[in-house]
């Protein structure tokens, strides 16, 4: 292991470093010219302007863009979301279905958006708030209508529970491309007809226990026999999967790296040799700061012991909020070199802000592990971007992004090679756009699709929300 590495070092250095002397790196790095800069704000605008025109939003776009986080209903949405189906008893169900929606002014956002659905989701709500209104006027309970609603209030907290849970499974189902493998592989196929291809997440958070990395163990490795019978001539042009380290072993910390290194790895060594026989695409999720440097042990590893050394399908994820970003690209492009290896790799803007930073408070750092400042964020996607671009010969980059400027930045960058990289997006999400770009070129798509209940989907889902919901994204 080189975890002592130059490289190693200098990514571990980020965190002394300031935000200002960091950015100021990365703008060194910048090699567009202001009159390119310009040039492609432009671009991305018509793009932006040429969507809003067609007003074809999906139902996901339609929901943020009515309920959005700066409103007191969206915030409210977000939390019964969070934790509506882990609540364990009716009774904190309903007190929490009250907290949320009966203060909220849902009035004003009837008839408002685009979408039927989404109208006909506010009109629910509304009549929902209003059950719970302990403040109806006293003339109501002398009348017919005032007295309905007394019984209703009486006798529908089951009713407005059963609701509001479907209602959340509703919103579940617009990001879960199936609960199982074999239902998501089934709702591919239209999608891949038209040119698309998939990465499957199977759900699951961080293993709380041994018995949870079993599971998850097991769906993974079900997930990779289904994926390898889908037809396709390489990795590129088949379905793949997206697998968390640190959902395989309920200690994925640093401070246990010596079990983790003899229990997780050989897990995730099965994992990989099963992906690379099967010739599909197997990416490491990135997630939280705190586990980067055990990842990268890990990674190393993965990449010194391939089965099958020819085989061009190990991902590994890079989240470009992280300060650490490109000295992370920078050690993964060594590594390549080290031990002759292609390998994927997919640049993500990052879905743990707001935790990562409420952990760096809470322990008192000096420096945040994460820019603070979206420009920033995208300063640090685009170098990163264009250090993958310079070195396809070993890498395949896979840019996954709803920023309608990114992808202008990105289509630039890359020349018209159109086939050593690919565009990525969440299911769900982002679909007028890359729809967009698939009918103007024929470079390649592939939608990020979480596969599994609407249990485990909840915490996903609310994290995506948060990532695409309080930024200036094009979502």
């Amino acid at each position: 292991m080189t975890t002592n590495s130059p490289l190693r070092q200098k990514i571990r250095q980020r965190y002394t470093q300031t935000e200002s002397a960091i950015v100021d790196e990365l703008l060194n790095e910048v090699t567009l010219s202001e009159r390119e800069r310009h040039m492609l704000t432009e671009r991305a605008a018509e793009v932006v302007s040429a969507l809003r025109a067609e007003n074809n939003p999906s139902i996901m776009e339609s929901f943020l863009n009515e309920y959005g986080l700066s409103t007191k209903e969206g915030v409210g949405l977000m939390c019964l979301a969070e934790a509506l189906l882990r609540v364990p008893d009716p009774q904190t169900i309903d007190e929490l279905i009250a907290d949320k929606i009966e203060p909220s002014n849902w009035g004003l956002h009837l008839g408002q958006s685009s979408s039927s659905l989404v109208n006909a989701s506010t009109w629910a709500l509304l009549l929902t708030g209003r059950i719970l209104d302990d403040t109806i006027e006293q003339n109501d309970s002398v009348n017919p209508v005032g007295a309905l609603r007394q019984l209703i209030k009486r006798l529908g907290e089951p009713v407005v529970r059963t609701a509001v849970s479907q209602a959340m499974k509703l919103l579940g189902t617009q990001f879960v491309l199936g609960q199982s493998i074999d239902e998501a592989i089934d709702e591919a196929r239209s999608l891949e007809s038209a040119g698309y291809t998939y990465s499957y997440d199977m759900l699951g958070e961080a293993a709380r226990t041994y018995d949870d990395a079993d599971r998850y163990f097991e769906a993974y490795k079900n997930a990779i026999e289904k994926i390898a019978a889908v037809p396709g001539d390489n990795v590129a042009s088949k379905p793949g999967i997206s697998i968390k380290l640190s959902a395989l072993h309920p200690r994925y910390e640093y401070s246990q790296r010596e079990v983790v290194m003899n229990e997780l790895l050989p897990r995730v060594q099965s994992l990989v040799n099963m992906a690379a026989t099967a010739n599909i695409g197997l990416n490491i999720d990135a997630e939280e700061a705190d586990r980067l440097d055990l990842s990268l042990d890990i990674i190393e590893s993965l990449l010194v012991h391939t089965a099958v050394p020819s085989w061009q399908g190990f991902g590994v994820v890079v989240q470009a909020y992280s300060r650490r970003a490109l000295p992370v690209i920078d050690w993964l492009l060594d590594q390549c070199r080290q031990h002759n290896r292609h390998i994927m790799v997919r640049l993500v803007k990052g879905a743990y802000w707001d935790a990562e930073i409420k952990q760096a408070q809470e322990l008192g750092l000096a420096n945040f592990p994460v820019y603070t400042r979206k420009a920033h964020t995208d300063l640090s996607y685009l170098v990163c971007a264009q250090r993958l671009l310079d070195n396809r010969e070993i890498v395949y980059p896979q840019f996954a992004t709803h920023n309608a400027h990114t992808v202008t930045a990105i289509r630039y960058l890359a020349g018209s090679d159109t086939s050593s990289f690919e565009f990525q997006r969440l299911h769900g999400m982002g679909e007028a756009l890359h729809d967009v770009l698939q009918s103007n070129d024929q470079r390649r798509r592939r939608v990020y699709a979480p596969v599994g209940v609407h249990k485990d989907l909840l915490a996903y889902l609310v994290r995506r929300l948060l990532e695409n919901g309080a930024n200036s994204s094009f979502v």
